[in-house]
């Protein structure tokens, strides 16, 4: 299979890095140059990777081409471009949908939206995908955890929630420079977080056939540090906030 991405960005490369881990029989990548810093790196680092002269190069020579643009640039390029008959496309485009895509690509091809974070170089993490495909399934699945969304619609919750990943590493961050402020040194104090979380994450893995509040009752002890902990959290709003947030980049993508 030859896979061609438009963009180069964090999450091309992520993806990219991802299929070269997995056992995916891939015969060639082509990437954009637009980033060319990116584009090289990736070229030099993995021998089936080669940088085209232009989009257009790329989609001829590929079976399957991924869109890694920003919003603005898939609005400005797509519509230029002609894309084979048939051909299989993967968006990892957030604010363009199904409707919107197949009348700038005006060809007869299956498109698939899928959400790959950055987690997928080391193939870890969900990936949701719609409409559902087998062999788009197949795929994510050597790189990650395939989840098959019928509806875009509720698809867009799934969007909604990947935008919660720097918050998360932002917390991870204020735990850090906390420890810090307090004499530890840096390498410690981020070692022991992200350890930290890493075993919380595979906890909750583990546990996800449960209702995830009986986690939240059983760390915690009458009393005791997590009680207090998220006790004070609750009441100072921090999760209403975070709920908000939720909602807000819902609002912003039901906008498409």
């Amino acid at each position: 299979m030859i896979l061609g991405f438009l963009g180069t960005g964090r999450i091309t490369s992520s993806v990219i890095e991802g299929i070269f881990k997995s056992k995916l029989k891939i015969k060639k990548i082509y990437i954009s140059p637009r980033n060319k810093t990116i584009a090289k790196k990736l070229s030099k680092r993995f021998k089936k990777v080669s940088i085209s002269r232009n989009n257009q190069q790329l989609i001829d020579k590929s079976n399957w081409v991924f869109l890694g643009v920003t919003p603005k640039v898939g609005n400005k390029i797509l519509k230029k471009l002609n894309f084979k008959k048939n051909q299989k496309v993967i968006s990892f485009i957030s604010t363009i949908n199904l409707t919107q895509l197949k009348r700038a690509i005006g060809r007869k091809v299956k498109i698939i939206r899928a959400i790959p974070l950055p987690p997928i170089s080391i193939r870890k993490g969900p990936v949701p995908i719609c409409p559902p495909d087998k062999q788009v399934k197949s795929f994510f699945n050597q790189l990650g955890a395939t989840i098959e969304i019928n509806n875009e619609k509720s698809s867009i919750n799934f969007w909604a929630t990947s935008g919660m990943m720097a918050p998360f590493y932002e917390l991870l961050k204020v735990m850090s420079d906390w420890l810090i402020k307090k004499g530890i040194k840096r390498s410690e104090a981020q070692k022991y977080v992200t350890s930290l979380f890493m075993a919380l994450s595979e906890d909750s893995v583990i546990n996800s056939n449960k209702d995830l509040k009986y986690l939240v009752k059983d760390s915690q002890t009458p009393r005791g540090l997590n009680e207090q902990a998220v006790k004070q959290l609750r009441k100072s709003g921090f999760y209403r906030n975070l709920e908000k947030s939720l909602n807000g980049i819902l609002k912003r993508l039901n906008k498409v």
